[in-house]
């Protein structure tokens, strides 16, 4: 049986505990597993329930019946992150919870906080609450650390064949939010958008669409390779970056960055980042998620100035892979078209309930499979290539560029990624296939 003691904190209600629920929801939770908030703030376990059960999206009456089951489950406790006292208290609960269930007693700690607390919490973890009696898992969520120094404290052989420097011309990843800070200001102005996505969530997806093909698909093969990637990244500078910073929008219904009150008064720190890294190896040298692999110019193409053909996988919203392609119209037309290749998981799998990322993430802490974690090295390696850019950043207080809420980004943007040899082409648009 499992343990699931839990730091929580804003991102774990709008987050964690709706993945927990989707698991719950699944029969992929353990029978006895109980799971504990613990938090500075003191709340009444029924306000702690209606937090939890407020960002929990439901699709059936079936599944509006499972939540006093699921929240029966989830229980509270305060206390302080420096405080050994607090985590003793801590320690108390679970004990007491664990109780009535004989045999192992496994706990798994998820740190959702600031990394400025990382520290002092996981040491009160280790000395006052991990158990002897099971396994203990410890989950710190992203960013981790700073800088590099804080940071210290394929198989289809379909595209097998072209996926390398000679076929490939540059790959674009892109992460994209429909929301601004709205009240967190204090927290991401201390870390920045390159902090807080690019370098974790964004590079972790860049180390596997450029990765060799690992011995094996087990954990530490698929890391060794991922950390290959890394290390043949040169250290990011200005000159590879573009920063912006959002206004209020154009109707002026929301608002700029620097209007909301929890962020510093002339705050320099950039909402927006574009950045171009080069892989020296041999593979590779809206709010969306998505990664669009733009392949060379035809050599002696009869048909000129028409649009690069693009691999494009889609990550959230409307998972889909597609396949751009130039294709001649039908008919004695000479004139050519964008069309694509298209498998959008919503239409083709239609039964099937894709699971949240966190669902995924939590389940695999479950089940010890470390392939989509971080390892030490791993993370040197991506601090290595951000921490120079960074320092210089503060350094020098450089400005960021404005852009209006809601849109692509700041001016100069396209011209910034077509001087590393992106083309963009304006007259084709994806739109997701409708179920059927």
């Amino acid at each position: 049986m499992v343990r699931s003691c839990k730091l929580a904190g804003d991102l774990a209600f709008k987050k964690t505990y709706p993945a927990l629920f989707g698991l719950f929801r699944n029969d992929l939770l353990p029978e006895n597993c109980q799971i504990i908030g613990y938090a500075r703030s003191h709340i009444e376990l029924a306000d702690f329930h209606k937090r939890v059960s407020s960002k929990i999206k439901l699709h059936s009456d079936a599944e509006k019946d499972l939540i006093p089951k699921f929240l029966a489950k989830c229980t509270y406790v305060s206390g302080k992150y420096d405080d050994p006292a607090s985590f003793e208290n801590l320690n108390n609960f679970v004990s007491s919870v664990e109780l009535p269930v004989s045999g192992k007693k496994h706990r798994v700690f998820y740190m959702a906080l600031p990394p400025s607390v990382f520290i002092p919490a996981s040491a009160g973890l280790k000395q006052k609450v991990y158990t002897s009696s099971g396994s203990n898992r410890l989950v710190v969520e992203k960013p981790f650390g700073k800088d590099f120094d804080s940071s210290k404290e394929f198989a289809n052989v379909f595209f097998g064949a072209v996926w390398n420097r000679f076929y490939i011309d540059n790959v674009q990843i892109t992460f994209k939010e429909k929301i601004g800070t709205e009240g967190r200001g204090g927290y991401f102005d201390e870390f920045g958008i390159i902090r807080d996505i690019m370098q974790n969530h964004l590079f972790q997806i860049l180390s596997i669409v450029a990765m060799e093909k690992p011995v094996t698909l087990d954990a530490e093969d698929i890391r060794n390779e991922k950390v290959k990637v890394l290390r043949c990244i040169k250290p990011l500078d200005l000159d590879h970056v573009l920063l912006g910073q959002y206004t209020a929008s154009d109707d002026g219904k929301e608002p700029g960055y620097l209007d909301d009150t929890t962020v510093p008064r002339g705050s320099l720190t950039p909402t927006y980042a574009a950045a171009v890294f080069h892989i020296h190896n041999e593979p590779l040298n809206e709010g969306k998620a998505e990664i669009r692999v733009q392949f060379t110019d035809v050599a002696g193409n009869i048909y000129p100035s028409i649009a690069r053909n693009e691999l494009v996988i889609r990550v959230q919203p409307d998972e889909a892979v597609y396949m751009k392609f130039m294709n001649k119209k039908p008919g004695l037309s000479n004139e050519t078209m964008m069309s694509e290749l298209d498998l959008s998981y919503s239409k083709r799998y239609n039964a099937v309930k894709i699971p949240d990322a966190y669902e995924s993430l939590i389940l695999d802490v479950l089940r010890g499979d470390k392939s989509n974690f971080v390892r030490d090295d791993e993370l040197d390696a991506a601090w290595r290539i951000f921490t120079p850019l960074l320092h210089k950043i503060e350094k020098e207080k450089v400005q960021p560029k404005l852009y209006k809420y809601g849109s692509r980004g700041p001016a100069g943007i396209n011209e910034f990624v077509e001087k590393f040899g992106y083309k963009r082409f304006e007259d084709y648009d994806w739109m997701p296939s409708k179920k059927l």
